[in-house]
Protein backbone atom coordinates (compact mmCIF):
# COMPACT_ATOMS: atom_id res chain seq x y z
CA UNK A 1 0.00 0.00 0.00
CA UNK A 2 2.94 2.32 -1.40
CA UNK A 3 4.75 4.04 -4.27
CA UNK A 4 1.51 5.29 -5.68
CA UNK A 5 0.02 1.60 -5.71
CA UNK A 6 -2.37 2.60 -2.39
CA UNK A 7 -5.62 3.15 -4.51
CA UNK A 8 -5.35 -0.14 -6.73
CA UNK A 9 -4.15 -1.78 -3.37
CA UNK A 10 -7.60 -0.77 -1.40
CA UNK A 11 -9.88 -1.15 -4.25
CA UNK A 12 -8.50 -4.91 -4.56
CA UNK A 13 -8.42 -5.31 -1.12
CA UNK A 14 -12.52 -4.21 -0.63
CA UNK A 15 -12.75 -6.87 -3.65
CA UNK A 16 -11.33 -9.70 -1.98
CA UNK A 17 -12.96 -9.16 1.65
CA UNK A 18 -16.06 -8.39 0.10
CA UNK A 19 -15.61 -11.60 -2.60
CA UNK A 20 -14.68 -13.93 0.34
CA UNK A 21 -16.05 -13.28 3.82
CA UNK A 22 -19.30 -12.03 2.28
CA UNK A 23 -22.48 -12.73 5.02
CA UNK A 24 -20.46 -14.78 7.69
CA UNK A 25 -21.13 -13.16 10.75
CA UNK A 26 -25.07 -12.04 9.80
CA UNK A 27 -26.92 -11.90 12.84
CA UNK A 28 -24.24 -13.59 14.61
CA UNK A 29 -22.86 -10.70 17.02
CA UNK A 30 -23.35 -10.02 20.58
CA UNK A 31 -26.58 -8.91 21.98
CA UNK A 32 -29.18 -9.11 18.83
CA UNK A 33 -31.78 -9.31 20.57
CA UNK A 34 -35.97 -8.27 18.89
CA UNK A 35 -37.18 -5.64 20.70
CA UNK A 36 -36.23 -2.03 21.82
CA UNK A 37 -33.26 -2.97 23.61
CA UNK A 38 -31.72 -2.83 27.19
CA UNK A 39 -28.56 -0.72 26.15
CA UNK A 40 -28.96 2.49 28.33
CA UNK A 41 -28.89 5.88 26.02
CA UNK A 42 -29.37 9.23 26.81
CA UNK A 43 -31.74 10.86 29.50
CA UNK A 44 -35.00 12.66 27.80
CA UNK A 45 -37.59 14.90 28.72
CA UNK A 46 -40.85 13.09 29.98
CA UNK A 47 -43.32 13.26 27.30
CA UNK A 48 -47.14 11.67 27.42
CA UNK A 49 -47.55 8.48 26.92
CA UNK A 50 -43.68 7.71 27.79
CA UNK A 51 -43.32 4.12 29.41
CA UNK A 52 -42.91 5.33 33.18
CA UNK A 53 -40.76 2.22 33.95
CA UNK A 54 -38.05 4.37 31.77
CA UNK A 55 -37.90 7.13 34.10
CA UNK A 56 -34.92 8.52 35.24
CA UNK A 57 -35.10 9.59 39.20
CA UNK A 58 -31.10 10.59 39.62
CA UNK A 59 -32.09 13.11 36.73
CA UNK A 60 -35.37 14.17 37.57
CA UNK A 61 -34.09 14.78 41.31
CA UNK A 62 -30.95 16.54 40.23
CA UNK A 63 -33.10 18.84 37.68
CA UNK A 64 -36.58 18.86 38.99
CA UNK A 65 -38.58 17.49 35.59
CA UNK A 66 -39.43 14.28 34.49
CA UNK A 67 -36.82 12.77 32.39
CA UNK A 68 -36.55 9.33 30.94
CA UNK A 69 -33.88 7.11 29.94
CA UNK A 70 -33.89 6.15 26.27
CA UNK A 71 -32.90 2.97 25.29
CA UNK A 72 -31.00 2.01 22.18
CA UNK A 73 -31.87 -1.11 19.92
CA UNK A 74 -29.26 -4.30 20.82
CA UNK A 75 -29.53 -5.36 17.38
CA UNK A 76 -27.14 -2.19 16.35
CA UNK A 77 -23.43 -2.84 17.09
CA UNK A 78 -20.98 -0.55 17.75
CA UNK A 79 -17.49 -2.35 17.20
CA UNK A 80 -14.23 -0.30 18.02
CA UNK A 81 -10.94 -1.24 16.34
CA UNK A 82 -7.30 -0.11 18.53
CA UNK A 83 -4.97 -0.24 15.53
CA UNK A 84 -1.22 -0.51 16.65
CA UNK A 85 0.43 0.47 13.36
CA UNK A 86 3.89 1.08 15.43
CA UNK A 87 7.35 0.70 13.90
CA UNK A 88 7.63 -2.86 14.61
CA UNK A 89 4.41 -3.46 12.17
CA UNK A 90 7.03 -1.86 8.96
CA UNK A 91 8.57 -5.47 8.98
CA UNK A 92 7.71 -7.92 6.02
CA UNK A 93 9.76 -10.96 4.77
CA UNK A 94 6.60 -12.85 3.16
CA UNK A 95 3.93 -11.97 0.96
CA UNK A 96 3.44 -8.18 2.43
CA UNK A 97 4.35 -5.73 5.35
CA UNK A 98 2.73 -6.56 8.93
CA UNK A 99 1.17 -2.79 8.76
CA UNK A 100 -0.55 -3.77 5.42
CA UNK A 101 -1.94 -7.24 7.06
CA UNK A 102 -3.54 -4.99 9.76
CA UNK A 103 -4.87 -2.69 7.46
CA UNK A 104 -6.46 -5.60 5.58
CA UNK A 105 -7.52 -6.96 9.10
CA UNK A 106 -9.14 -3.55 9.72
CA UNK A 107 -11.24 -4.00 6.03
CA UNK A 108 -12.70 -7.41 7.31
CA UNK A 109 -13.87 -6.04 10.28
CA UNK A 110 -15.34 -3.19 9.16
CA UNK A 111 -16.98 -5.55 6.69
CA UNK A 112 -17.94 -8.27 8.66
CA UNK A 113 -19.71 -5.48 11.11
CA UNK A 114 -21.60 -3.81 8.61
CA UNK A 115 -25.56 -3.48 8.13
CA UNK A 116 -28.58 -3.04 9.78
CA UNK A 117 -27.49 0.39 11.95
CA UNK A 118 -23.87 -0.71 13.10
CA UNK A 119 -21.53 1.52 13.39
CA UNK A 120 -17.43 1.19 13.69
CA UNK A 121 -15.06 3.54 15.01
CA UNK A 122 -11.05 3.27 15.47
CA UNK A 123 -8.08 4.61 17.01
CA UNK A 124 -5.10 4.20 15.20
CA UNK A 125 -1.47 5.00 16.88
CA UNK A 126 1.77 4.67 15.61
CA UNK A 127 3.74 5.81 18.69
CA UNK A 128 4.09 9.55 17.02
CA UNK A 129 0.55 10.26 16.98
CA UNK A 130 -2.74 9.19 17.39
CA UNK A 131 -5.77 8.98 15.13
CA UNK A 132 -9.70 9.13 16.22
CA UNK A 133 -11.96 8.28 13.76
CA UNK A 134 -15.84 8.52 15.44
CA UNK A 135 -18.02 5.23 15.34
CA UNK A 136 -20.58 5.52 12.02
CA UNK A 137 -22.17 3.33 10.01
CA UNK A 138 -22.10 3.17 5.84
CA UNK A 139 -19.83 2.01 3.10
CA UNK A 140 -18.85 5.42 2.47
CA UNK A 141 -17.58 5.28 6.39
CA UNK A 142 -16.19 2.20 6.11
CA UNK A 143 -13.95 2.86 3.19
CA UNK A 144 -13.21 6.13 4.47
CA UNK A 145 -11.51 4.26 7.76
CA UNK A 146 -9.36 2.49 5.61
CA UNK A 147 -7.85 4.63 3.63
CA UNK A 148 -7.59 6.89 6.53
CA UNK A 149 -5.04 3.79 8.38
CA UNK A 150 -3.19 3.21 5.10
CA UNK A 151 -2.76 6.53 4.76
CA UNK A 152 -1.07 7.20 7.79
CA UNK A 153 2.44 8.37 8.05
CA UNK A 154 4.61 5.63 9.23
CA UNK A 155 6.50 6.65 12.57
CA UNK A 156 10.14 8.01 12.05
CA UNK A 157 12.76 5.03 13.65
CA UNK A 158 13.20 4.77 17.10
CA UNK A 159 9.83 5.72 17.67
CA UNK A 160 8.00 3.58 20.66
CA UNK A 161 4.59 2.46 20.36
CA UNK A 162 2.09 2.60 23.31
CA UNK A 163 -0.37 0.02 22.90
CA UNK A 164 -1.99 0.71 26.55
CA UNK A 165 -2.20 4.31 25.88
CA UNK A 166 -4.11 3.29 22.66
CA UNK A 167 -6.63 0.79 24.61
CA UNK A 168 -6.80 3.51 27.33
CA UNK A 169 -8.26 5.82 25.18
CA UNK A 170 -11.14 3.60 24.31
CA UNK A 171 -11.92 2.97 27.83
CA UNK A 172 -12.09 6.50 29.09
CA UNK A 173 -14.86 8.22 28.16
CA UNK A 174 -16.94 4.72 28.64
CA UNK A 175 -18.34 4.10 25.03
CA UNK A 176 -21.55 2.08 24.65
CA UNK A 177 -20.97 -1.63 25.17
CA UNK A 178 -20.53 -3.32 21.88
CA UNK A 179 -17.98 -5.04 19.96
CA UNK A 180 -13.44 -4.29 20.78
CA UNK A 181 -11.20 -5.16 18.59
CA UNK A 182 -7.29 -4.94 18.89
CA UNK A 183 -5.02 -5.14 15.87
CA UNK A 184 -1.55 -5.74 16.87
CA UNK A 185 1.67 -7.68 16.75
CA UNK A 186 1.73 -7.48 20.64
CA UNK A 187 5.62 -7.62 20.84
CA UNK A 188 7.55 -6.47 24.50
CA UNK A 189 6.01 -6.53 27.46
CA UNK A 190 1.81 -7.13 28.04
CA UNK A 191 1.83 -3.94 29.47
CA UNK A 192 -1.59 -3.23 28.23
CA UNK A 193 -2.74 -6.32 30.46
CA UNK A 194 -4.81 -3.52 32.52
CA UNK A 195 -6.27 -1.49 29.37
CA UNK A 196 -7.29 -4.84 28.04
CA UNK A 197 -9.13 -6.10 31.35
CA UNK A 198 -10.83 -2.59 32.05
CA UNK A 199 -12.85 -2.82 28.25
CA UNK A 200 -13.38 -6.59 29.18
CA UNK A 201 -15.94 -5.43 31.84
CA UNK A 202 -18.03 -3.31 29.00
CA UNK A 203 -16.96 -5.06 25.43
CA UNK A 204 -16.92 -8.45 24.12
CA UNK A 205 -12.87 -8.47 22.97
CA UNK A 206 -10.94 -9.79 20.10
CA UNK A 207 -6.98 -9.72 19.27
CA UNK A 208 -5.80 -9.40 16.30
CA UNK A 209 -2.25 -10.92 16.24
CA UNK A 210 -0.22 -9.96 13.40
CA UNK A 211 3.25 -11.97 12.92
CA UNK A 212 5.54 -12.41 10.15
CA UNK A 213 7.71 -15.38 9.83
CA UNK A 214 11.11 -13.71 10.53
CA UNK A 215 9.92 -13.42 14.35
CA UNK A 216 9.48 -16.90 14.93
CA UNK A 217 12.35 -18.20 13.19
CA UNK A 218 16.05 -16.84 12.26
CA UNK A 219 16.73 -17.58 8.80
CA UNK A 220 19.82 -19.66 8.32
CA UNK A 221 22.07 -16.65 6.70
CA UNK A 222 25.33 -16.54 8.11
CA UNK A 223 25.81 -13.08 9.93
CA UNK A 224 23.16 -10.95 9.75
CA UNK A 225 22.04 -7.23 11.37
CA UNK A 226 18.98 -7.12 13.69
CA UNK A 227 17.46 -4.38 14.08
CA UNK A 228 14.60 -2.72 16.59
CA UNK A 229 12.93 -0.13 15.03
CA UNK A 230 11.00 1.66 18.13
CA UNK A 231 14.40 1.82 19.85
CA UNK A 232 16.77 2.55 16.69
CA UNK A 233 19.36 -0.33 17.99
CA UNK A 234 21.13 -2.72 16.09
CA UNK A 235 23.12 -5.60 16.28
CA UNK A 236 25.47 -8.14 14.01
CA UNK A 237 25.11 -11.36 15.04
CA UNK A 238 26.43 -15.15 13.72
CA UNK A 239 23.43 -17.29 12.92
CA UNK A 240 24.27 -20.45 14.12
CA UNK A 241 21.84 -23.23 14.83
CA UNK A 242 22.30 -23.31 18.80
CA UNK A 243 21.36 -18.93 18.30
CA UNK A 244 18.36 -20.59 16.11
CA UNK A 245 17.15 -22.54 18.12
CA UNK A 246 16.89 -20.28 21.04
CA UNK A 247 15.62 -17.91 19.46
CA UNK A 248 12.79 -20.26 17.94
CA UNK A 249 12.20 -20.59 22.09
CA UNK A 250 12.31 -17.36 23.42
CA UNK A 251 9.87 -16.43 20.16
CA UNK A 252 7.73 -19.20 21.32
CA UNK A 253 7.21 -18.50 24.46
CA UNK A 254 6.62 -15.19 23.94
CA UNK A 255 3.82 -15.99 21.98
CA UNK A 256 2.81 -18.36 24.82
CA UNK A 257 2.91 -15.10 26.96
CA UNK A 258 0.75 -13.16 24.72
CA UNK A 259 -2.35 -16.12 24.36
CA UNK A 260 -2.36 -16.66 28.21
CA UNK A 261 -2.36 -12.58 28.86
CA UNK A 262 -5.33 -12.43 26.22
CA UNK A 263 -7.53 -15.53 27.69
CA UNK A 264 -7.20 -13.80 30.96
CA UNK A 265 -8.13 -10.20 29.68
CA UNK A 266 -11.33 -12.69 28.29
CA UNK A 267 -10.77 -12.02 24.91
CA UNK A 268 -10.54 -14.09 21.85
CA UNK A 269 -7.61 -14.21 19.69
CA UNK A 270 -7.29 -14.65 15.79
CA UNK A 271 -3.40 -14.63 14.26
CA UNK A 272 -2.78 -13.44 11.09
CA UNK A 273 0.56 -14.25 9.20
CA UNK A 274 2.32 -12.44 6.44
CA UNK A 275 2.90 -15.83 4.82
CA UNK A 276 -0.73 -17.40 5.06
CA UNK A 277 -3.88 -16.91 3.87
CA UNK A 278 -5.14 -14.13 6.01
CA UNK A 279 -8.70 -14.57 4.55
CA UNK A 280 -8.69 -18.04 5.25
CA UNK A 281 -7.68 -17.86 8.72
CA UNK A 282 -10.20 -15.65 9.35
CA UNK A 283 -12.73 -17.68 7.57
CA UNK A 284 -11.72 -20.28 9.99
CA UNK A 285 -11.89 -18.27 12.51
CA UNK A 286 -15.17 -16.34 11.81
CA UNK A 287 -16.83 -20.14 11.37
CA UNK A 288 -15.22 -21.62 14.61
CA UNK A 289 -16.85 -18.61 16.69
CA UNK A 290 -20.67 -19.31 14.91
CA UNK A 291 -20.88 -23.09 15.97
CA UNK A 292 -20.09 -21.84 19.26
CA UNK A 293 -22.88 -19.39 19.04
CA UNK A 294 -25.20 -21.85 17.60
CA UNK A 295 -24.35 -24.38 20.19
CA UNK A 296 -22.16 -26.96 18.14
CA UNK A 297 -19.19 -27.08 20.34
CA UNK A 298 -16.11 -24.81 20.88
Amino acid sequence: MRDGRLEAALRNLELTVRGRLDGLLQGNHLGLVPGPGSELGEARVYQPGDDVRRMDWAVTARTTEAHIRETVADRELETWVVLDLSASLDLGTAACEKRDLAVAALAAIAHLTRGGGNRIGAIIATGEQTARIPARGGTAHARGLVRRAAELPRAPEGTRGDLAEALEQLRRPPRRRGLAVVVSDFLGEPTWERALRGLSARHDLLAIEVLDPSELDLPDAGTVVLADPETGRQREVQVTPLLRREFAAAAGAHRDRVATTLRRCGAAQLTLRTDSDWIADIVRFVLARKRAWSGGGR
